[in-house]
């Protein structure tokens, strides 16, 4: 298992200023999570598997959703070896009504119920608006994991989490509070639909002691921006590290976190919108867009 903790991303100088180090409490960890169910979508490579693998050594259930269900299984297998947590995979492509469904029906018939959603499943395009002109299921399918499938999961989960006074964990991205930026229109406007559903909701949910978290995230080694060439050597948080954050949410309850630039980010997004507009057609015009 050891090889899966190993953080495979050596931060550069830039990416040390930019993303500080978190300290993990696991003694409150452990006394926060032990004997709980966590559920964790997108859980079979990147963040969602690094959340596993931090919760390996504690006693609690984690139920691991996937569309590849070998991965999962390689994760439950490794997990499972330490004699302390225990973990149920589930594989499911949560667009598809019928799989989601599975899913819902299998929580439910959890005797423990569950304690904590982290919603980390997700899907990123990154194409030209005129690329997509015939393709509007670039749009349909990306509000369908990051929108549609988080808000049904959770409208079917909220009674068993406020039986549990449990957590929502939305693994955001920084976009959804910038101005937003070409050629991730259907990105963007998925994550921030669900990000504003989200804190939309908070208030409700807190007066019945479900608390909710959202991690605003920069760029991340995944799978998911390995076909995007121009960020092969851009600045980008290692899983681990994302993982270390979200589980100390779960002592810490902080209703956000986002990198200590992102202020600076939303102040330049707002009061020089229009300038960085122009700066942004002007790129795009040489480029040849």
């Amino acid at each position: 298992m050891e090889k899966k903790l190993i953080n495979d991303h050596t931060y550069g100088i830039w990416e040390r200023i930019l993303f500080q180090p978190v300290f993990l409490n696991f003694n409150r960890l452990q006394q926060e999570v032990s004997g709980k169910t966590i559920l964790i979508t997108g859980a079979s490579s990147g963040i969602g598997e690094q959340v596993a693998y931090v919760l390996a050594d504690i006693n609690v259930h984690l139920i691991l959703v996937a569309r590849r269900k070998e991965n999962l299984q390689i994760i439950k297998d490794e997990i499972e070896k330490k004699n302390k947590a225990s973990v149920t995979i589930y594989r499911a492509d949560l667009r598809i009504e019928e799989e989601l469904e599975g899913l819902l029906e299998l929580i439910h018939k959890s005797p423990k119920g569950i304690d904590v959603a982290v919603c980390n499943a997700g899907l990123s395009i990154n194409r030209s608006v005129y690329e997509s002109l015939d393709r509007y299921h670039d749009f349909t399918r990306t509000m369908a994991i990051n929108y549609f499938a988080p808000v049904k999961m959770l409208l079917s989960i909220l009674p068993l989490l406020e039986k549990s006074k449990g957590q929502i964990v939305n693994v955001s991205t920084i976009n959804s509070l910038l101005m937003p930026i070409p050629f991730w229109s259907a990105y963007q406007a998925s994550k921030s639909a669900f990000d504003t559903w989200l804190r939309s909701i908070a208030p409700e949910l807190l007066q019945n002691n479900v608390s909710t978290t959202s991690i605003y995230l920069p760029l991340v080694k995944t799978d998911m921006i390995r076909p995007t060439a121009a960020y092969e050597n851009m600045p980008a948080m290692c899983p681990n590290h994302v993982a270390k954050i979200i589980c100390q949410s779960f002592y810490t309850k902080r209703k956000k976190y986002g990198p200590w630039w992102l202020i600076f980010g939303q102040l330049a997004s707002t009061l020089f919108r229009d300038v960085l507009e122009r700066i942004t057609a002007t790129a795009i015009k040489k480029r040849g867009k």
